[in-house]
This record gives structure tokens, sequence and C-alpha cells, in this order.
């Protein structure tokens, strides 16, 4: 039994085509399969067209509607709720993702043994800003968090049930789902699939998404390597910040000493002090965090 979640933004002329295809590749390999459309709260006719399509599909088709534009995170949280099947398969609305990958992704579920198989791109189809920014991404990703996936942002996924069950989304931390499934104990395999270009609407993607995903990397390092030794994440972050601080001083009482140069020491000074007092702060914050996981853990152990 197979769940295919498929959330949607302003997608209405893709949407035919899309329910088309994918009714031509159930019936061809003869899957079982439920289909959740996530309507994220769409300003064009993507709820009529997806009513009517519902209504003359002879598949089981279900439409959760958001009354406002909520975030593909929780889009997929609310399809994960709702998903019966065995395997649930996540792909865009906007007819990039093909269909007919499907089987690739669920043979390689069952042939590799993992428990969720992401779709690699490729080759890709999209403008150029975007692959740019995409490698960047995926290489500090991978650096930072040791998951080693090519696409680690396409939506076109397989999971086994016990996977999305386990996934709390929210904020843009779908981006970083094979990361958070890693943490959670789950093994993450990778598979090349067809990619198209867009043929209708306009992309979602935009700069301002770039420090959205810088800030989102930090929450999902914390949530997946600090959150029970918060002590590391802000006390090495304070130690630079001391070193910094105590480098700069250093520096201007050589000078004060040895006037090589002429500078003006009152700037610096406070600079430096400034880097100390925060490296310090930031220590007591993480040794507060400490306190509070032991605290909670030994709450729970009563």
């Amino acid at each position: 039994m197979l769940s295919l979640l498929i959330p949607a933004y302003n997608e209405a002329e893709s949407l035919p085509k899309l329910l088309e295809n994918i009714t031509a590749v159930l019936k061809a390999y003869r899957y079982a399969a439920e289909i959740i459309f996530i309507n994220d709260g769409s300003t064009d006719a993507t709820a009529d067209v997806l009513r009517k399509l519902a209504a003359g599909s002879p598949l089981t088709v279900t439409i959760i509607d958001f009354k406002g534009n909520r975030g593909k995170a929780e889009a997929l949280t609310a399809g994960f709720q709702k998903a019966i099947g065995d395997i649930v398969i996540t792909m865009d609305a906007d007819l990039q993702d093909d269909p007919a990958e499907i089987p690739k992704l669920i043979n390689t579920l069952e042939q590799e043994n993992v428990d969720l198989v992401s779709g690699w791109k490729y080759p890709r189809k999209d403008p150029f800003e975007k692959r740019a920014f995409s490698f960047v991404f995926n290489r500090v990703t991978t650096m930072f968090t040791g998951v080693k996936l090519h696409d680690m942002n396409c939506g076109f996924k397989a999971y086994r049930a016990e996977v999305v069950k386990e996934l709390h989304l929210y904020g843009d931390l779908h981006r970083y789902i094979p990361i958070l499934a890693h943490a959670a104990g789950f093994s993450v395999g990778e598979v090349k699939v067809k990619h198209h270009p867009r043929r209708f609407g306009k992309s979602k993607y935009g700069f301002k998404r770039i420090p959205k995903g810088f800030f989102d990397l930090l929450t999902v390092l914390f949530l997946t390597k600090y959150r029970k030794r918060p002590m590391h994440f802000f006390a090495g972050i304070g130690s630079l910040f001391i070193c910094s601080g105590t480098l700069l001083l250093a520096g201007l009482a050589i000078l004060h000493f040895f006037p090589v140069i002429e500078i003006r020491h009152l700037p610096y000074g406070i600079a430096g002090g400034l880097c100390i007092v925060t490296g310090i702060l930031l220590s007591a914050l993480g040794l507060l965090g400490e306190l509070l996981v032991a605290f909670l853990t030994h709450k729970g152990k009563e």
C-alpha cells in the first residue's frame, strides 16, 4: 500500500497532467495507493481543480485544505499524519518530478534495505542560480552533518511508514528530512531520478531562502548533535569569542609597550572586552542548558 503526498501551492495548471501521469504508473505496476493532496493556501484555482479531479478519479484521492499558506513543512506533516500506506512517497506538484520514477524509488528502498530513499535530480533542469545555491547548500550541509547526499532538498522521496511517524517538521525543516531521519536512527539512501523543466507557474525559490537556510542548518545541528549536550554548542562558539577578544587585547598590550605603529586603542579595547564578555555569557548559557537537560532526564526517570 502506497501513500502519495503532494503539497500544492498555486499549481492549478499542473495538477490534471500530474494526476494523469500518476494514475498511469499506478495502473501499470498495479500498486494499491492513496493520493493525498495538501492545498497550502493557494490563491489560484488549485482548490477547485483538486475537487474536480478527486470527484472524477478512480483512485482514492484525499484533499487537505489549509486556509492560508503555512509552508511545505506543515503541509508534509499534515500528510504524514493522514497517510496509512506502508510506503510513503512525497513529490512536488509542479510536474518537475516524474511519477514514472516511483517504482525506482520503491525498488531502491527494498533492494538496499534502507528506511528512506531521497531522489537525486539528475540532470537538474533548474536555472543556474538555483543549481549553484543548491550545490553549495548540499556541500556545506554534508560537511557539518556527515550525511552524504547529492540533493538533500529534493522533494521526491520514499519512506517506510515508521519514518514519517517519527518526523516532526516545522519552519523549513523539510529541507533537512534525511538528516533528521538519520539522527533518529533510520538508514538513508539515494537514487538518481528524472527531472523536468517547470512548465507552468513560477518557482517558489528566492534568494531570501539563503539566510533562512543557514539558520535552519544551525537549528538542525542543535536538534541532532547538541540537544543532549548544549554546552558543546554554546561553549564552542563562546570559546571563539573569548580567544578573539584575548588575542585583540594582547595585541593592543604589545603595541602599547612597543609602539611599532600608531593606533587608537579605545575602539579595539572595547571590541576585545565585548568579545570576552560575549564568550563568557555563551558558555554560561551552555551550562544552564546542561543543567536543564540533566533535570529533564532525571524527571523522566522518575
